[in-house]
C-alpha cells in the first residue's frame, strides 16, 4: 500500500544513489504510477522530494524544462516533449484510505 493523500504525489523505489525511480499521484481512489523520467531528456521530474505536481495539483510537471503532463494519461500537453508520454507502471499497489 502507498500512503499518499488525495491530490498529492510521492516518489519511491529509490535506486542505489537514493533517487526515486518511480512516483505516484493519487486522484480520489485512483493511483497513477509513472517512471521518474522526463521523455524530453530522460532526467528526473521533481525539483525536490515528492514534488511532481504543479501548484494547483492539476498536472505533473518536469521542473527542469517546464513540461506539463496529464495525470491520468501521462501525456505531455505543454513543453518540449509535446505529444510524448511518461512511462506508466502497472502495479498491484492500492491506496491507503
Amino acid at each position: 500500500m502507498i500512503d499518499v493523500t488525495d491530490g498529492q504525489s510521492i516518489g519511491f523505489a529509490a535506486d542505489a544513489n537514493g533517487q526515486d525511480t518511480l512516483f505516484a499521484v493519487r486522484r480520489g481512489e485512483r493511483l497513477y504510477v509513472y517512471r521518474n523520467l522526463c521523455p524530453h531528456q530522460g532526467g528526473p521530474l521533481a525539483w525536490r522530494k515528492d514534488r511532481y505536481l504543479n501548484q494547483d495539483g492539476t498536472r505533473i510537471v518536469c521542473f527542469a524544462h517546464g513540461a506539463e503532463f496529464e495525470i491520468e494519461s501521462g501525456r505531455c500537453i505543454r513543453g518540449p516533449c509535446l505529444g510524448q508520454s511518461l512511462q506508466a507502471v502497472s502495479t498491484g499497489i492500492g491506496v491507503k484510505s
